[in-house]
């Protein structure tokens, strides 16, 4: 059987590496590259990712992979520290005596939320689906924790959309960062960079006969003769990874409607650290970016012989103009870093980057095949209800189980 597979992110390639063995694939990305949001910059002698990626210890299909991949030994594990950026100063917030020593909560407000982390990898996320997190959050904990502490960091990741943002999200965002020491978060990553596992899926691809076409945006699919063309070459079999709508207009057939919104990452080569040693930096404080993520503060920066940090920003619709150039500036002038210490600078945009988790969303998970088409990726089952590398690589052993099965 001929299998066209349309998108060449991790759950394309996971679904391509396992459907190669037994049938003929051939695969279809827009991009110069593979990997979508886990693709990597080639910088000098390194790689670095896109967009800012780490791991967590429940990753189990993640570790598997990664053992078929040979890469097992080149997986450790680091202390991820944490802090705030408020009223124009850096609160670290990584070891219970920083917390502690916190000015925007009390004592009572911290407990809470020391209380409601405890709760989280209990709570029965199902039951959140429809509860909005701002309602979660003001009942459980409060107006003032929210205001603080949890509107900023919502308002910073879905804008205008954070109220319709559901509590089964949030809890789940928050048990999966629970794995904490009294030095950070236990976190995952591969030494060398995750473009590893890209470069692996596409050789096991190709060494089992599969094709994959770069720079090759599908602009027709259709039915044809009891098989489908894909910019006029015939497969037996479709899948695919693109969100639900964008294959709606690809083909004319009636396809979910899924909430998507874009993310804006600038990664930036520096001089010196301006973080002061903190790996993830949530930005109270109003600004052209959410988060600042300082990646060799959780990875050694003698790997990569300069200081590594990534700018992260979430949109609706189309990209704010100038942005990029906004957020250098804001970084600059914020964190005191002259531009003559700025090696270089790259931005990431990705409108279709991520499904945004509104209330009821667990009702618009569309079935794994649709027309006929099978289709997986951040909007299926397994990435809910929080995108990730183990959600994506879930999704494509599911849809690849789900072909071969429809097949015998």
């Amino acid at each position: 059987m001929k299998i066209g597979i349309l998108g060449g992110g991790l759950c394309g390639l996971v679904a391509a590496h396992t459907l190669a063995e037994e049938h003929e694939v051939v695969l279809f990305e827009k991009m110069p590259f593979l990997g979508g949001c886990l693709s990597s910059y080639h910088i000098d002698d390194y790689w670095i990712e896109r967009y800012y990626h780490h791991c967590f210890s429940g990753d189990r299909q993640l570790f598997s992979l990664i053992r078929k991949l040979g890469l097992w030994d080149r997986l450790e594990w680091h202390a991820g520290s944490t802090g705030y950026f408020s009223r124009d100063t850096l609160y670290p917030l990584t070891t219970p005596s920083q917390i502690l020593r916190w000015p925007e909560l009390s004592l009572t407000d911290k407990a809470k939320l020391a209380w409601l982390t405890l709760k989280a990898k209990k709570t029965d996320l199902l039951s959140l689906d429809d509860i909005p997190a701002e309602t979660y959050i003001l009942e459980h904990l409060g107006p003032r924790i929210y205001s603080s502490f949890f509107e900023p960091l919502l308002k910073s990741k879905f804008g205008k959309n954070r109220s319709k943002v559901s509590a089964a999200w949030l809890i789940s965002r928050i048990a999966i960062r629970s794995d904490r020491g009294i030095s950070g978060e236990h976190l995952g990553y591969l030494n060398g960079g995750f473009h590893q596992i890209i470069d692996g899926l596409e050789k096991s691809i190709l060494s089992k006969g599969g094709k994959i076409n770069l720079q090759t945006p599908v602009t027709s699919l259709s039915r044809k003769d009891g098989c489908w063309e894909i910019n006029g070459e015939s497969v037996d079999t479709v899948m695919s990874t693109l969100p639900p709508q964008e294959l709606g207009n690809i083909t004319g057939l009636m396809m979910p409607e899924i909430p998507y919104q874009g993310a804006a990452c600038m990664t930036l080569g520096m001089e010196r650290d301006v973080s002061e040693g903190i790996y993830w930096i949530n930005m109270k404080d109003e600004g052209p970016y959410g988060a600042v993520v300082a990646h060799t503060n959780f990875i050694p920066r003698e790997r990569y012989g300069e200081h590594i940090a990534y700018l992260a920003s979430y949109f609706s619709g189309t990209v704010p103009a100038r942005l990029d150039q906004k957020m250098r500036e804001d970084f600059c002038t914020r964190f005191g870093l002259e531009e003559r210490e700025i090696h270089w600078s790259r931005m990431a945009v990705d409108p279709w980057a991520g499904p945004v988790y509104t209330t009821g969303y667990r009702s618009l998970i569309p079935a794994y095949e649709k027309h006929g088409i099978y289709i997986a990726g951040m909007f299926s089952e397994e990435n809910y209800p929080e995108r990730s590398m183990e959600g994506s690589i879930r999704a494509g052993y599911r849809i690849a189980t789900c072909i071969q099965k429809k097949e015998h």
